[in-house]
Order: structure tokens, then sequence, then C-alpha cells
């Protein structure tokens, strides 16, 4: 079974393009940390295109985080921006790709606006 952090870099590497990133460039590496291991995945983001690999390179932004952590952002049960301001995850570099990311992961399944799902309902007469 796939983790939730694999589907989303994989999905984001399959897209290849995401216009919420169309003004965005430059380079993002997570580095998950448990213990002695680090688990790294490389963004590479060119006006909207998606590169992903899991190369261990320099970035414009590294971020650190738990693996735990990253599986709540990326299966939209956590905030990025909210676990960043309690500690729970560090960002050395451009932190406007921090910022821009934020878009691409899914709202929180109960929350309202515009990243959750419309139900279309018709009025019965």
């Amino acid at each position: 079974m796939v983790d939730a952090t694999t589907r989303f870099f994989e999905d984001l590497d399959r897209r290849g393009y995401d216009p919420l990133l169309a003004k965005s460039s430059g380079t993002l590496r997570l580095d998950l940390h448990e213990g002695a291991h680090t688990t790294h995945w490389l963004l590479r983001i060119d006006h909207g295109r998606l590169q992903v690999s899991r190369e261990d390179q320099e970035a414009d932004t590294v971020v650190g985080t738990s693996p735990e952590l990253f599986e709540e952002l990326a299966a939209g049960r956590e905030h990025g921006v909210a676990a960043l301001l309690r500690g729970d995850m560090t960002v050395s570099g451009d932190l406007r790709l921090v910022v821009q990311m934020e878009r691409l992961f899914p709202g929180h399944p109960d929350a309202r606006g515009p990243r959750r799902h419309f139900e279309v309902h018709q009025e019965v007469r």
C-alpha cells in the first residue's frame, strides 16, 4: 500500500503542470526526519511545470518535518502554515515557495471554502 506522501508526490510528477504555480519557479526539498534516517523529496517548479525526484540536492527552499506530519498534510488533515507556526516544521531559504506549494495540498474533508467538494442540490417542486 502506498502512503499519502508518496501518492502526493507521484501525483504532482504525473501532472507535470499545475496552473496554480504558473507564476512560480524554484526548487523545494522536503526532508522527512525519522531518527537517524532522512527521506528526501525534491520538487522542481518552472512556471507551473513540475518535476519530482528523490534526490538529496541543494534547493532554494528546504522544509524539514516528520514523516507523520507530512502524511497528515498530504492527506488534507493538517495545514502546513499552522504546522510551521507551531514549530512542527522548519524552513530554510525562500519561504514563498512553501506558501505557494500550500495550494497543492488537499483541504480537510470537513473544511468549508474553495477546497471542499461542492454538492449539487436541486430544488424539488
